[in-house]
C-alpha cells in the first residue's frame, strides 16, 4: 500500500495501467488498493498544482501563525476544526514551537487576506495572538519546482 500511495502522491493522474506495471500488479488488484485507499481515508482527495502566477491570475497566499488558549472544553483539535470551517482556509497545521497552530489561506489581495485576519480570525474566543506572512514567490511546492524543467522521477541519471 505504502508504494501505490508514494506513486498516487507523486502523479494521481497516471493510466491505471501504468501505476499497475509500476507496482507489478493488474489493473483490477490496482483499482481495488485504489477503492481500499479511499475507503480507509488514506487518500483525501485528488488536487492539480496550479501555478497561478504562470497563467497570469492574481493569487496571493498568506500562512498565519496563531497562539491560541485551549480551554478544558476546547482542546487544540476543536479551534482547528473551527478554523477550518472558514472557507478561505487551505490549511491548518498543528504545530510545535513557538506558535500553536500554522494557517494557509488564499485570496485575490493583501487586502483580502487582512480583512479576513482582523474581522474573522482573530476575534475569536481562542485566539491570543496572529502573525501573517505573505508568500511573495513559490519556487517549489509539494515536491515540485515551479520553474525551469520538471525532472522524470522514473528516469536515472547518475
Amino acid at each position: 500500500m505504502e508504494e501505490f500511495l508514494r506513486i498516487m502522491e507523486k502523479n494521481a493522474r497516471l493510466p491505471l495501467e501504468e501505476i499497475a506495471a509500476m507496482l507489478d500488479q493488474t489493473p483490477e488488484e490496482t483499482a481495488a488498493l485504489m477503492d481500499e485507499a479511499e475507503e480507509k481515508g488514506y487518500i483525501h482527495g485528488y488536487e492539480t498544482l496550479v501555478d497561478w502566477d504562470q497563467a497570469g491570475v492574481n493569487r496571493v497566499e498568506a500562512m498565519i501563525e496563531l497562539h491560541v488558549s485551549p480551554r478544558k472544553s476546547c482542546g487544540f483539535d476543536d479551534i482547528a476544526q473551527n478554523i477550518a470551517a472558514f472557507n478561505e482556509v487551505d490549511n491548518v497545521y498543528l504545530m510545535s514551537g513557538s506558535y500553536d497552530l500554522m494557517v494557509t489561506i488564499k485570496g485575490h489581495n493583501f487586502q483580502e487576506i487582512a480583512l479576513f485576519v482582523a474581522q474573522r480570525l482573530s476575534p475569536l474566543d481562542d485566539v491570543i495572538s496572529t502573525a501573517t506572512s505573505f508568500v511573495l514567490k513559490t519556487y517549489k511546492r509539494a515536491g515540485r519546482t515551479y520553474f525551469g524543467e520538471e525532472i522524470d522521477d522514473r528516469e536515472w541519471n547518475e
